[in-house]
């Protein structure tokens, strides 16, 4: 089954037992916003997970803005909200579905598979005349038990061996979302999901430093999506990452660690298998000083 599910689909089996909605709207900058519209309205049986309070641990030194969290602090959050491993669980959010991809990997992350995200958001729900509601539901606790999958995670010390073997061994001059079948098909990628402007350094308005990770390619996260703010087709997202060898290592980041997912899962309905997330992303690299920044297009 696909990562996503239509409105139909989800009306179809809105009060399966079975499954748990969970409205993950967030607005940066504006911590509260999210909740109260959670509060205001949403899709009946649905519960609240905040990207900061919940999806993220507390922001220290080093982690980016968006820290992962703690796995056993989200697993028993989970739980107190009826979640247990063999629940499905359906995430929305009215943000190009970047926080519910957050939510879509730590579960996978977590170990758990039955998680996907609805397509177009809230606001494409509500605007379909699908049901809305105010009425917050009572969850009977659960037991998730977490099985943690390092393998999907890259580390900072890892990221700074791939951005100096790619910087080393680029040949071919390579740029934003352009064909790189020339680069050397087994050296592992390094894709930055950010627009365009703060790839290059040049609007740089949340971190402190602005520019790229050295070597990054520039695969900014929202062209993965049609206008109405579903996913493009895998035959689709395939085009628009050609040239990477799908056998090839990619790591994606973004500014925190958040729009990196929805390339994450963008790039696996591609069918690249090998990817990867470095979860501190931007701002935790530039929290180190020694780590080398560039500009420009690669």
């Amino acid at each position: 089954m696909d990562s996503t599910v239509t409105k139909r689909w989800l009306l179809a089996r809105l009060y399966e037992p079975e499954q748990t909605i969970v409205d993950c709207r967030f607005t940066l900058g504006k911590p509260q916003e999210g909740k109260e519209r959670y509060n205001k309205e949403h899709i009946p049986g649905a519960v609240y997970l905040d990207l900061e309070l919940d999806l993220s641990a507390p922001v220290g030194g080093h982690g980016g803005r968006h820290p992962l969290p703690d796995t056993q602090v989200l697993a028993s959050r989970l739980s107190k909200l009826g979640i247990g491993n063999d629940t499905r669980i359906v995430a929305y959010d009215d943000e190009n579905g970047m926080n519910a991809a957050r939510l879509w990997w730590l579960l996978r992350y977590l170990g758990h598979e039955q998680v996907y995200i609805l397509e177009g958001g809230f606001s494409q729900w509500k605007e379909g005349k699908y049901p809305v509601t105010d009425h917050q539901p009572v969850r009977v606790p659960s037991s998730f038990v977490a099985n943690v999958r390092p393998q999907m995670l890259a580390g900072v010390e890892e990221v700074r061996e791939v951005s100096a073997k790619t910087v080393n061994n680029a040949g071919a001059e390579t740029g934003s979302d352009v064909n790189v079948a020339d680069a050397v098909p087994t050296l592992p990628v390094l894709i930055d999901s950010r627009a365009k402007d703060r790839y290059q350094g040049m609007n740089e308005t949340l971190d402190k430093k602005a520019g790229h990770i050295p070597g990054a390619l520039n695969y900014f996260w929202k062209n993965t999506q049609n206008a109405d703010g579903s996913f493009k087709s895998a035959d689709e997202l395939a085009a628009h990452f050609a040239g990477l060898d799908k056998e090839a290592e990619i790591i994606v980041y973004c500014g925190s660690g958040v729009t990196a997912c929805p390339n994450v899962l963008a790039l696996e309905k591609a069918g690249y298998k090998n990817v990867r997330l470095y979860a501190g992303s931007w701002s935790d690299w530039i929290s180190y000083e020694d780590n080398p920044v560039a500009t420009g297009d690669e």
